[in-house]
This record gives structure tokens, sequence and C-alpha cells, in this order.
């Protein structure tokens, strides 16, 4: 350990900078070597912290790997004075005593105080629990429209110049249509929809969708073309082509998806008159069978 005594009372000692502390309560995350402790918490970043040890690289890469992180631990932040947590987070001492940052958006501003659908399809029980949910890691969500999140168009009120379209998993979304697409300059930009239509570009399809207000989706890259069978079309690396035996006609779809446990009210009847446990499950046995299936209804087969 390397100290220059400034005073009898004073001591500016070179040691580890650490960007946190973890829950075993050493140190973690090696910011920089050879830093005072001053020079160390100047940021007032909560999370760093300190260590004193004037030690080899080698002991602290033993302390990084094998020991999860290094002994005794010196946090910049004991109380949550001056701690900037950022926009829609405060700080909050936890049970250990220790100054934490949460998630404690403003909603004094929302009016609406029903329930919410997210831009990720899920829904909200108010737009503050979404504004939580944002700042805990989603920082793309946002608000998409009022109320539960539905699956037809029919009672969605979309914010805007926003139009309400139903995709692929029959879930209402509300898009800003492009109403003006770029000329195709390259054959590349050939897509087949689910409709057998052919699409000159990606924009081109997505404006036909919003026109449409259902979503059309991508059959496969390129032009359309007449297939017998599956054997005729050619799938992107990753997708597998699925038939429509009532249209004849072929889609490539991914088909890696893994399940989680279903729920007794995800039961789905599909295009087969089969029910399946959930939406996810019936996709993997049209991949299983490569045949293509499609929701006919929620619930058993059995009972409408």
């Amino acid at each position: 350990m390397s100290c220059v005594s400034e005073s009898v009372q004073t001591s500016f000692c070179s040691g580890n900078c650490w960007l946190q502390q973890g829950k075993n309560g050493r140190c973690q995350v090696l910011y920089m070597p050879g830093m005072s402790r001053e020079e160390c918490c100047r940021s007032g970043r909560l999370g760093t912290s300190w260590t004193e040890e004037d030690v080899p690289n080698s002991t602290l890469f033993r302390w990084m790997i094998f020991n999860g992180g290094a002994p005794n631990c010196i946090p910049c932040k004991e109380t949550c004075d001056n701690v900037d947590c950022g926009p829609g987070k405060r700080c909050k001492m936890n049970r250990r005593s220790k100054p934490r940052c949460v998630c404690a958006p403003d909603c004094s501003n929302i009016t609406w105080k029903g329930p919410v659908c997210g831009s990720d399809g899920k829904t909200y029980k108010d737009e503050c629990a979404l504004l939580k949910a944002k700042c805990k890691g989603h920082p793309d969500l946002d608000v998409q429209y009022q109320g539960k999140c539905k699956k037809t168009c029919r009672d969605v009120l979309c914010p805007g110049s926003s139009t309400c379209v139903v995709d692929q998993t029959n879930n209402a979304y509300c898009v800003t249509c492009n109403r003006i697409c770029p000329e195709v300059t390259s054959p590349e930009q050939y897509l087949c929809g689910n409709d057998g239509i052919i699409y000159a570009s990606a924009c081109h399809l997505r404006r036909a969708t919003c026109l449409l207000g259902r979503s059309i989706g991508v059959a496969y890259e390129g032009k359309c073309i007449k297939a017998k069978s599956c054997e005729d079309i050619q799938c992107s690396a990753g997708k597998k082509c699925l038939w429509d035996a009532r249209m004849s006609r072929g889609r490539c779809s991914l088909c890696d998806e893994t399940c989680p446990e279903s729920r007794t009210d995800e039961a789905v009847c599909a295009s087969d008159n089969t029910t399946y446990p959930s939406e996810c499950a019936m996709k993997q046995a049209a991949c299983s069978m490569g045949v293509l299936l499609e929701v006919k209804h929620s619930g058993s087969c059995n009972c409408k």
C-alpha cells in the first residue's frame, strides 16, 4: 500500500476502484487500479466502491475469477445523500441499510387511470405500472392505446395518426403507416406475401398491411413461385417451409421456439380441428409435421 501523508488527519492512498459491490459484500467489476478513494468516489455514482490493498494483478485476477470479488470493499456511498439515480428513479435505503436506486416514475400527470396496452403486446393495470416496467429494463416500452390489449381493431382508438393493425398472432397494434415507398432498385428486395402477392420491398408490404388493417406477413424472400410442394421453396437460414394445403402455398417459418408450461386457459383450436395446450404448442406441432396450422378460436375445439 502506497500512501502520501498530507497532514496528521488526512492521507491519500493508492488503491483499486470498482464499479459495484456485490450482494456477497465484495467489490466486483474492476474500473481502475492505482486510484485514491477520493478520485474513485468523485463521480458520485451509486455502486462505485474502493479497496485500499495495493496488490499485484495476479491477486486481483484471482479475486475476480475465483473469490467472487475483492474483500474489504468500501462503498463510496453509504447514504442516499447527493445520489443522482437518473430520470424515473430515486435512491432508497434497502433492508440491509444500503442505498439503492429504485424505479419511481413520476405518475402525477397521468390522467387515464385504467389499463393500457403496451408496445410489447402486454396489458398493464395502468400507465404507471408500464412506466415502472420501462424503467426496470425495457427502455423501448411505450403505451400503444388505452384499455386492455385486444384481438381486434374494433374498439381500439389509436393516438395521433397511427393506424390499428392486427398482426399474425391476432393481436391489435397501433402503427404509423408509411404511405410512400422508395423505388426498388434491386430484385433482391422482392418478397412473396402470405397472400400470394409479390411485393416490391418490405416497405411496400408494410404499406399494404396498414391499408388492409391486418398483417400479411412474408411467406419467403423473392418473387412468388407456383410451388407444388415445400420442396420447390428455398427458405432462408433458420426457417422451415410449412405447406398450406387449403391455399396450396408454402410459408417459411421459424421453428426453434421452446414453449413454457401451458396454463389451462391458453388452449387453442387449430385449423386441423385439433385442440393444442397453447398457440406455441400448435406451432411446434406444425413445424414437426411440416404443415401450416392457424388458430381457429381460443379454447377447446369441442366448445366454441
